[in-house]
């Protein structure tokens, strides 16, 4: 069975603008979606990225979340016919407030992934704010609990396949850690970054040029690539042993192409 990935809605915020670009349209007030992704298909489900942990907690950031019952997590998993004790990894793209906050509600046998570096920077006390005390706390409590938290090691690794057809790669963008997830389906490789490029595209939900709906907004999150590509860290060391081989050239030590998570699965050309 082909993977698929279907859109978790956990809601909308409403904040001033030039939060999301500096200056820009200063005073006004946007309303922005709050989305994570349910990939099925595999041997188990993987849910990306939990959303806000409450209303409240955005009044932190002077932002007004508006989440319902309906946005729970609980509530969108299960229209999917999947429960939270189903979901075997939790992957963050990075730890902000509007990610990573309902962690806590998994059973601590669901494995939260992250890049190591992401939280290393969100106990640092930059940006700290963004990254609230509940939700990192509850990522130490896992952290000392067996097989509850696992780190990836990203900018050592290169790309790190965590079950067949999904993989987690650097995305070395909007913060220290953030990682992008590529994600292999029948109609090619979508990929969850970390964050959009351009922040001043992401128009607020109700001033979207055509009426989008929340479905194709979330789309427009997803980048299509061609069916059978790979994460662009791969191809780079591919072409570093190619070119390592060559007499005169230098080496650009590279490292093997993924990593894998899941026991008795293929590591560095052999079985684990």
């Amino acid at each position: 069975m082909p993977l698929e990935i279907k859109i978790l809605d956990y809601g909308d915020i409403e904040l001033e603008s030039s939060f999301l670009v500096l200056g820009r349209d200063c005073g006004r007030t946007r309303r922005v979606l709050t989305l994570g992704f349910l990939i099925v298909g595999g041997p188990y489900p993987v849910v990306i990225d939990t959303g806000y942990r409450s209303n409240q907690i955005m009044e932190t950031l002077g932002m007004r979340g508006l989440q319902f019952h309906e946005n729970m997590i609980e509530n969108q998993l299960a229209r999917h016919g999947v429960r939270m004790g189903d979901v075997r990894f939790v992957c963050h793209t990075h730890l902000h407030i509007d990610h990573a906050g309902k962690d806590d509600l998994f059973p601590m046998n669901t494995t939260v992934v992250l890049n190591r570096r992401e939280l290393e920077y969100s106990v640092s006390g930059l940006m700290h704010p963004q990254y609230p005390a509940p939700d990192i706390k509850h990522l130490i409590d896992r952290l000392h609990t067996k097989s509850a938290l696992r780190f990836l090691d990203l900018e050592l690794t290169g790309p790190v396949e965590l079950m067949p057809g999904v993989y987690c790669d650097a995305a070395n963008a909007h913060t220290e850690g953030s990682m992008n997830i590529h994600v292999h389906t029948a109609d090619g490789a979508l990929e969850r970054k970390s964050r959009r490029r351009a922040a001043h595209h992401r128009q607020p939900r109700h001033q979207q040029a055509g009426g989008k709906g929340r479905d194709q907004e979330a789309a427009e999150q997803l980048t299509l690539s061609a069916p059978g590509s790979r994460p662009a860290g791969q191809d780079r060391r591919r072409y570093c042993s190619r070119t390592a081989a060559r007499p005169g050239a230098r080496s650009c030590r590279a490292k093997p192409a993924t990593t894998q998570l899941v026991p008795g699965v293929r590591r560095k050309g052999r079985n684990r």
